[in-house]
């Protein structure tokens, strides 16, 4: 059985509710918190393969005040800088993301890990 991975931050609320999820459906998930152990750039280029986005700013916390003073949202800024911003900054990473396989889903809402271990 291939087992799910769950990159956690566990300060927020949607991520620790999505933890209990998986566990109340007798998963326990491997988990990586992000934030004391920040992803390679490699890491979130298969993160966001694995989750099907075109665009890096789709796995990213728009609304963070890192994000608006990078002026991430303007469209010029290229995938590379939106990746590196990402590494530079965890918190910008959108959370909690599972995977399990080759299969990435982001825990908004919590009830979207369900796909993964149906």
């Amino acid at each position: 059985m291939t087992t799910i991975t769950l990159y956690h931050n566990p300060r927020c609320s949607k991520s620790r509710e999505t933890l209990k999820l998986l566990e109340s459906h007798g998963v326990t998930p491997t988990i990586i918190k992000y934030l004391e152990n920040p992803l390679s750039a490699e890491a979130l280029s298969m993160l966001k393969q694995q989750l099907g986005l075109s665009s890096f700013r789709d796995m990213m916390r728009t609304k963070e005040a890192d994000y608006k003073a990078a002026n991430l949202g303007d469209a010029s800024v290229d995938e590379a800088k939106l990746r590196d911003a990402m590494v530079n900054n965890p918190k910008l990473i959108e959370r909690p993301i599972a995977v399990k396989g080759e299969k990435a889903v982001i825990g908004r809402p919590p009830e979207n890990v369900l796909a993964l271990i149906k």
